[in-house]
């Protein structure tokens, strides 16, 4: 029995028919990378239809970083030497798990803290997204100052994504992230 059962491998091997043509081959799927427009690949800021996804991620990170230190000294608040070095750290980070996805026709960013996204897609990392979140994670905290952020921490994780992301000025704030006006715009109309 062994000796044809070698001689039908051998045969099918030879023929090309192995045990997948036999039992019927997968289907073929094919999953491009998003085609990135010269904006998304060589500018040196995050493009403005991924500022508020970038944000959500930013925030993400300062959070984690602000609660893992404050769990090292037993939930108590930092002082503000230690709360500017772990915002400091959390802005200079790697972020290379941080990348760019095509869904339904539309980039997104996807990693760590952002809303999960299709299993099946291909995701561009590395290249300038964790440039460009670092700088714009510097950039808020210039901006609002360490303290502001601190505070903001402390009240919990929406109100730190408020402050960097949702406010007057945020990327995620009115018309930008295709979301509805927030009221203070129709009062401003009437």
């Amino acid at each position: 029995m062994q000796p044809v059962l070698a001689a039908w491998l051998a045969l099918s091997l030879l023929a090309g028919t192995g045990a997948q043509e036999m039992c019927g081959d997968p289907p073929a799927r094919s999953i491009p990378a998003p085609q990135l427009s010269p904006e998304e690949r060589l500018s040196p800021h995050m493009p403005e239809s991924l500022r508020c996804d970038a944000c959500h991620a930013i925030a993400f990170q300062i959070e984690e970083q602000l609660r893992r230190a404050e769990g090292k000294v037993g939930k108590k608040a930092l002082s503000e030497s230690d709360y500017v070095e772990v915002l400091e750290r959390s802005c200079s980070q790697g972020w290379e798990s941080y990348g760019v996805q095509e869904l339904d026709g539309k980039k997104r960013l996807a990693g760590p803290g952002l809303p999960s996204q299709e299993p099946m897609t291909v995701m561009v990392t590395g290249g300038p997204w964790p440039g460009r979140l670092s700088k714009m994670c510097h950039g808020y905290v210039g901006e609002q100052g360490e303290a502001q952020i601190y505070g903001a921490h402390r009240r919990g994780p929406a109100a730190l994504r408020e402050l960097l992301c949702h406010g007057d000025k945020g990327p995620c704030a009115g018309g930008k992230a295709g979301g509805p006006s927030p009221p203070k715009a129709l009062q401003n109309e009437l």
